[in-house]
């Protein structure tokens, strides 16, 4: 086995510090930086960081404010709710419902593989232990991507809402001057992520109250107008057919499907900080999963109360204004207290843009670790237990892609989120199949195992495939583009979505040429349960 270890895997004199395994939720002493640590299947992997992120540091409560606000309802709602009804109708929170299915298999996915393997790169890990070294690695570039692509959007959203909402509609309106507080906003933000996750654990619960306080709120106000026949626009009544997701079918649905799934990303970061979590074999996992379930009813709550209270018409005919359809609803519906629901968008991205720096940071800082990228991006800052040198630069990513794609035109931003679906879609199909390949072995052995560790993932696994294969093939029509622009003959979200894997494959192939310690990994299954 030493004949096999290279260079860069030499041992160096140092400390030894003890790192989460690679099962059961145990720990191992970590042999000092430079020394080859075996996999859950015994192969030498990586070099252990020369620190650790900061055990302990977070609880269930916490990881579950972390995960509602890192999918940011508000935001995520105002977002999609003008596009999805324009292709569905008033069935949209039947697609909404819909859609959380895939959500919660893939959440229960997360939950078990955590449970064996409770790293903070999470798919990037489950993946490579599953399928392989190199399928691991695309998963983990897809996680690192995705934050890159949304962080900016994020930001400009809860800047222009802020604006908005006390009163300084000129200085929204002014494209440098919100770009301008964007940049800042992500490097604050960021700040935040680097100096403590304690700290940035008790700013997330503060925020995820305001904006779910805010949201019922806007939503009993609506739903009290639309019986009241008070309100100023086309109210329609709520009817229990709207729960149909197929009254639109076809390509409509896919599409709303689609809209769907981005609206629930992102509660998988609460399982990203499983290292720092208590009891970091169950709670994040747990907390993943109630995510999904409490946004869920969020959703559904606030679809029903917009589509009642505005009607199809008023909101199909701003599906392509996006997010503003919240603010011009927050005058519509609440009048002089429009503010409340603004404030509620703004602190949802606002916290979100904090939160979807966690996953892509951790993610980097696992591939580091295993030498799936330079180990600069494993450092961890003695102090204060985090992994600064990939939180900056991820945020410097997200920055240069925030500022060149907003200055390509003014819809570039929303053709960006659309190819986000793509490598959610992606990523969390991957992570579905890794579970039912690692637990293969104990499939058999009941009905539980084989709904909870086989067929539940799989099958979500499968309609996330599906939907990907169909937004594929609905994307390379320009037409259907956010700006219906042709970038080389195809949808602007597909090229945007090609671009970031061809890097991905480029940069892959860059860092297996220049280290192939990570690649010398073979696939392995679950240990045997005691």
């Amino acid at each position: 086995m030493a004949a096999d270890t290279p260079p860069e895997t030499t041992p160096r004199a140092a400390t030894a510090t003890a790192v989460p395994a690679g099962r059961g939720g145990t720990t191992v002493t970590a042999a000092p930086p430079g020394t080859a640590v075996p996999s859950g299947n015994g192969t030498p992997t990586a070099q252990a960081p020369a620190g650790t992120l900061t055990p302990d540091a977070i609880g269930f409560l916490d990881a579950l404010a972390i995960g509602l606000n890192a999918t940011s309802p508000a935001y995520s709602l105002a977002a999609v709710i003008g596009p999805l009804v324009a292709l569905v109708g008033v069935h949209a929170p039947g697609v909404i419902l819909a859609s959380f299915v895939p959500m919660l298999l893939i959440a229960s996915a997360f939950h078990f593989l955590n449970r064996a393997d409770p790293d903070c790169g999470t798919t990037f890990s489950w993946v490579t232990r599953a399928l392989g070294p190199t399928t691991g690695w695309l998963g983990g570039w897809a996680i690192a991507m995705t934050g890159v692509l949304v962080v900016g959007s994020l930001a400009d959203v809860a800047v222009g809402f802020g604006l908005l909402a006390v009163g300084a509609d000129g200085l929204a309106d002014n494209s440098l001057v919100r770009e301008a507080l964007t940049v800042l906003l992500i490097l604050l933000m960021s700040w935040l992520c680097v100096r403590g996750t304690e700290a940035s654990a008790r700013f997330q619960n503060v925020l995820v109250l305001l904006q779910v306080l805010c949201l019922i709120v806007f939503a009993a106000v609506a739903v009290y107008r639309v019986h009241a026949g008070t309100g100023s626009l086309d109210a329609v009544r709520p009817a229990v057919d709207w729960l149909d997701p197929f009254g639109a079918g076809g390509s409509a649905l896919t599409g709303g499907l689609l809209l769907g799934v981005f609206a629930y990303w992102g509660w998988e970061s609460a399982v990203n900080l499983t290292e720092e979590t208590k009891d970091p074999a169950n709670a994040p996992g747990r907390a993943g999963i109630w995510s999904t379930v409490v946004l869920l009813a969020t959703y559904l709550a606030v679809a029903f109360a917009v589509v009642a209270y505005a009607g199809t018409a008023y909101l199909a005919g701003r599906a392509d204004s996006e997010e503003d359809v919240f603010a011009a609803l927050a005058r519509e519906v609440l009048g002089g207290w429009d503010w409340i629901l603004l404030l509620a968008v703004a602190t949802s991205a606002l916290a979100s843009t904090q939160t979807t720096i966690i996953p892509a940071s951790r993610t980097a800082l696992s591939m580091a670790r295993r030498r799936a990228l330079p180990a600069a991006f494993a450092n961890i800052d003695p102090r204060r237990g985090t992994p600064g040198t990939s939180t900056w630069w991820v945020t410097g990513t997200a920055i240069v892609w925030y500022v060149v794609i907003h200055r390509i035109s003014e819809n570039a931003l929303a053709d960006s989120l659309t190819a986000l679906s793509l490598l959610i879609a992606f990523y969390y199909a991957l992570t579905g199949i890794a579970c039912a390949v690692w637990y293969r072995r104990r499939l058999m052995r009941g009905p539980g195992p084989f709904l909870l560790l086989g067929a539940g993932p799989l099958l979500g696994s499968a309609m996330l495939i599906w939907l990907l294969a169909e937004a594929v093939a609905d994307m390379a029509d320009p037409a259907h583009a956010s700006s219906s622009t042709a970038w080389f003959g195809l949808g602007a979200p597909l090229v945007i979505a090609l671009f970031l894997a061809g890097a991905g494959v480029v940069l892959m192939l860059l860092r297996r040429a220049a280290s192939g310690a990570f690649w010398r990994e073979r696939p392995g299954v679950a240990p045997e349960a005691p």
